[in-house]
């Protein structure tokens, strides 16, 4: 299957370049292939799935906490509570794993009073903690179960057959993906808001 990438700056992307098409991807070429390979999997009565990044600009450094409730687990734990979400992660996330620690290493430096990374691969978050920089996470997103072709199934009294679905299903689920990440991104980070503001005054 084709391997569609967008290529999006977290620090900035505008809501209005991602809302200026129906998959929702602000890199307007790779939308247009997003949009064809879905409409060629919904003529082939299948599905296909992918990737919804989430970006939070503006969070101040501090909020999370190094155990428990860490930021990066809080959204994850929202994120993969979505229908058809398969998998998360934050900053560089798996791809980090190709990288030294002297490479992945944001380096910490001052200007005007203020302490901000030269980079950000940890996506805003470290050691749990927001760290003032660009939250930036992907949720990944499985290719809807119900498709337009005949499959193998067993029946109630666990008979071999098959089944095939009627009705209207969506080949992909992430343009309507889009609005929940933002929704559980705005609730996990006001709850951070909160518990922040009542621990720290």
């Amino acid at each position: 299957m084709q391997r569609i990438q967008a290529q999006v700056d977290p620090d900035k992307v505008k809501l209005k370049e991602i809302e200026a098409n129906m998959v929702r991807c602000p890199d307007q070429a790779a939308a247009l292939k997003m949009i064809r390979l879905i409409e060629s999997m919904r003529k082939a009565g299948n599905t296909v799935g992918g990737i919804v990044e989430g970006i939070a600009r503006g969070v101040p450094a501090g909020w999370g906490e190094p155990v428990f409730d860490r930021l990066e687990a809080d959204l994850a734990k929202a994120m993969l509570s979505l229908p058809a979400s398969k998998g998360f992660d934050v900053g560089s996330g798996f791809g980090g794993i190709l990288l030294t620690g002297l490479e992945h290493n944001d380096p910490f430096r001052a200007k005007g009073g203020k302490g901000y990374t030269t980079s950000n691969r940890s996506g805003g978050i470290q050691g749990g903690i927001s760290n003032g920089q660009t939250v930036f996470f992907r949720v990944a997103f499985k290719p809807v179960a119900t498709v337009m072709q005949e499959q193998d199934t067993v029946d109630i009294e666990l008979h071999n057959t098959k089944i095939k679905a009627r009705g209207r299903h969506d080949p992909c689920v992430l343009p309507r993906a889009v609005p929940m990440v933002e929704a559980m991104t705005a609730l996990v980070l006001m709850d951070h808001a909160l518990r922040h503001k009542a621990q720290c005054g």
